[in-house]
């Protein structure tokens, strides 16, 4: 396999069948089975592919038509979203968290043709938005399992019965068709949060994931060498990071996909499966780390003497202050502790790349100090989605992301926004020009070199290129498992509730969301008189049947939004966001960063409580 592949290949699926072709019967796809991991084959998988490519052309899908895919992670996600695109289709891949009206607007705004689910319980939330939209003519269950009636317009169909036929004759016919798919012709549709709430669909191309994989393969391959390479996919494939690195990575590589079982048994499925790669959010390595962390403290006063001086010694490499008196150390630390902690990675560990949301740089020098190799990337979903990576060759520097990587453009904008262009940069939001035109601007000095994404990102260039990100020039939330949540349009909905004022939505690199509330005044006089309770709005928040008053209200907003985009805890504003206390603008819009000052003790606590 060489990395010229990358540059050469047209689309996905051309590469995809390239490599299969080349590993033949070769392990490429594992999941668990009755306990036991079984693999497909990388000439299994390509069959699979060519023949339900072959099957959806048969229900009438043609060039273009959309089509969702609704699956938890597991080998067929992998070779549904390559039939689609082999049938000349368009991959829509929908979060398995979404709720019903989330999976309403997709299907809508996409115009979908055609789904494919995986099982009914992800089925409950699809199946009543697929029969309210009477747009989707087609439904393919993954697993087998009683379906509701859909109406007229709408035919449903097994896996196995869609995905069967002569082999030979479906690979010719993909042969035939991809030849004349093209690198910018659209391979999905990938939709993220908007600040405005509503999902926006980005169009990413062939070329534009052919290139982010070019660029990730040339990092391993120069920083670590390419040999067979194992990956444990664990990320929802429906985000652009795993997507691109946990899927396409791979399968440009020539690799292993082992698919896990799922966050409470990720630990055991790591030991087990001793991957070479992983692509990781910072949330998880959070966890692993407190996890390790208590587990020295109960082995005695040794091993914590040598977490001890290894975090030191991490300290002083990360601030570049490495010293010669620390190498006898080193090498004890190289032959007791540190072998410890890589056996609990598998022990053949290259690198875990970190990506999806920013990465505290503490959690970046413990790990480099127990060891193992963690490369901080940055990106976004519009960007196909990663943009730049840490690698050992420029020098590991935690508080930054990394240089661009091959093929990026980066320039800082006058306001220091960051702004990119290539080919990774997407051709715009489906059927949106508006936040088209505002997210890719030509430059018009330079009209042939292709627009300039605006990242929406505060940051500079380091003295040897890494991108240092210092603030968010948006308001999106990125919480610590990588996932996109727009508070605006959370806000907008407490405050449609009758008890609440005004709110604001927080949560940026935390596990989950909490809100800081202003109740409505005149909801207030209004309890206090149903409840006999004296008007004192100093009083009121101390209240628990008032706080459960405002719990059940936020619980009513719950009800409506995806597991990600719940409040979990809130707390009561001192007083209401105005233009005199300076926390609102002229137009009235929330100023984030004065409550942030003002609250952000308060509702960090709620973290703690």
């Amino acid at each position: 396999m060489q990395l010229s592949d990358f540059d050469e290949a047209q689309n996905l699926v051309e590469l995809f069948l390239k490599r299969a072709d080349a590993r033949g019967e070769t392990p490429f796809l594992w999941a668990k089975h009755e306990g036991e991991w079984q693999p497909i084959s990388w000439a299994e998988a390509a069959r699979q592919v060519c023949l339900l490519a072959e099957g959806l052309r048969k229900l009438g899908l043609k060039e273009g038509d959309r089509v969702i895919l609704v699956s938890e992670n597991r080998p067929k996600w992998c070779i549904a979203d390559l039939a689609i695109m082999a049938a000349g289709c368009i991959t829509v891949p929908a979060y398995v968290t979404n709720t019903e009206r989330d999976h309403t607007h997709i299907i809508e705004d996409s115009d979908a043709r055609a789904v494919i689910v995986s099982n009914e319980k992800l089925g409950k939330a699809l199946l009543p938005a697929v029969l309210n939209t009477d747009r989707v003519g087609h439904v393919i269950t993954i697993d087998t399992f009683r379906m509701p009636q859909l109406g007229i317009e709408t035919d449903c169909h097994a896996w196995d019965d869609v995905a069967s036929g002569d082999v030979a004759a479906a690979r010719e016919a993909v042969d035939a068709r991809i030849a004349g798919i093209k690198r910018g012709d659209t391979a999905c549709i990938i939709y993220t949060s908007g600040t405005g709430g509503a999902p926006r669909g980005v169009l990413q191309h062939h070329g534009m994931i052919l290139m982010n994989v070019a660029g990730a393969a040339e990092i391993l391959a120069h920083d670590f060498g390419w040999e067979d390479e194992v990956f444990l996919s664990f990320l929802p494939l429906s985000h652009a990071y795993e997507h691109t690195g946990g899927q396409f990575l791979p399968i440009g590589m020539g690799a292993q996909i082992y698919y896990a079982e799922g966050l409470e048994k990720l630990a055991s499925n790591i030991e087990e499966v001793r991957p070479t790669i992983m692509v990781v959010v910072p949330r998880l390595f959070e966890v692993l780390r407190t996890r390790i962390m208590k587990q020295i403290e109960k082995q005695g006063r040794l091993p914590n003497l040598l977490m001890d001086r290894a975090l030191s010694i991490g300290e002083k490499k990360a601030q570049g202050r490495e010293s010669l008196l620390d190498k006898p150390m080193d090498l004890i630390l190289e032959k007791t502790l540190r072998p410890k902690i890589r056996q609990r990675f598998g022990g053949r560990m290259k690198a875990m790349v970190s990506g999806g949301a920013p990465l505290n740089p503490e959690i970046g020098v413990f790990f480099d100090a127990m060891g193992l190799t963690m490369l901080q990337g940055y990106g976004q979903t519009e960007a196909g989605p990663v943009i730049s990576c840490n690698r050992p060759s420029v020098g590991l520097k935690m508080d930054t992301v990394g240089p661009p990587m091959k093929g990026v453009e980066c320039r800082i904008a006058e306001d220091g926004e960051i702004l990119v262009r290539g080919e990774l940069v997407m051709q715009g939001y489906w059927r949106n020009e508006a936040e088209t035109a505002r997210t890719l601007k030509v430059d018009p000095a330079d009209p042939e070199g292709g627009p300039w994404l605006h990242t929406g990102d505060i940051g500079h260039l380091d003295e040897r290129g890494r991108i240092k990100i210092t603030d968010r020039k948006k308001d999106m939330i990125v919480n610590d498992k990588g996932d996109n949540v727009a508070p605006q349009r959370i806000e907008g909905m407490l405050t449609l509730q009758p008890e609440i004022a005004q709110a604001m939505v927080f949560g940026d690199r935390k596990p989950h969301l909490v809100a800081l509330i202003v109740p409505d005044a005149e909801w207030m006089a209004d309890w206090c008189k149903a409840q006999g309770k004296k008007f004192d709005c100093s009083e009121l928040p101390n209240l628990p049947e008032f706080q459960r008053a405002i719990r059940t209200a936020i619980d009513r907003v719950n009800k409506d939004l995806s597991v990600v985009e719940k409040v979990r805890k809130y707390a009561f504003a001192d007083e209401p966001f105005s233009i005199e206390n300076e926390e609102m603008t002229p137009s009235l819009k929330i100023r984030r960063h004065k409550l942030k000052e003002r609250y952000g003790d308060r509702l960090a606590g709620l973290y703690r409580s």
